[in-house]
């Protein structure tokens, strides 16, 4: 079995690029898009938040952005087997395409700090089968509520 990704840069607002608003030009400044994501539930929620916190951490840690850095998180999470990436334009695509590099240099104490912004960690599998699959808990036993 296998999970598949989809929109792994959150409909833009994991670049980083609606931290400060939402700029001319960009899938939100389109009335069409809108109704698929509310920067105001962004901001009450706290995922602005955490982008900016994951900000510091692409750019002071591993250099990279804040796209390269949500895409190399899927490639090193270990439940992950294919995400489909959603760039708009070449230059989107080239860029994040840099996450590979990203996650070759990524380490365990940097995916433990996503982790702790994020509290992303899905609840235990606990169905059939889960005995054999003691990877699927989480190590501390919580049933996180995953920001995103």
């Amino acid at each position: 079995m296998g999970l598949t990704t989809w929109s792994p840069l959150a409909g833009g607002l994991l670049t980083g690029k609606y931290n400060d608003g939402i700029p001319p030009g960009s899938r939100l400044a389109s009335s069409d898009y809108k109704a698929f994501h509310d920067p105001n539930e962004w901001r009450a929620s706290g995922k602005l938040d955490a982008v900016k916190k994951l900000a510091s951490l692409a750019k002071e840690n591993l250099g990279c952005s804040m796209a390269q850095l949500a895409v190399a998180w899927i490639l090193k999470n270990k439940r992950v087997t294919t995400t489909l990436l959603g760039a708009s334009k070449p230059a989107q695509l080239e860029q994040t395409l840099g996450a590979l590099a990203v996650a070759e240099r990524m380490t365990d104490a940097d995916m433990a700090t996503i982790e702790a912004v994020l509290k992303s960690q899905p609840d235990a599998f606990v169905g059939y089968g889960a005995a054999i699959l003691p990877e699927a808990a989480p190590p501390d036993g919580r049933r996180a509520q995953p920001m995103w």
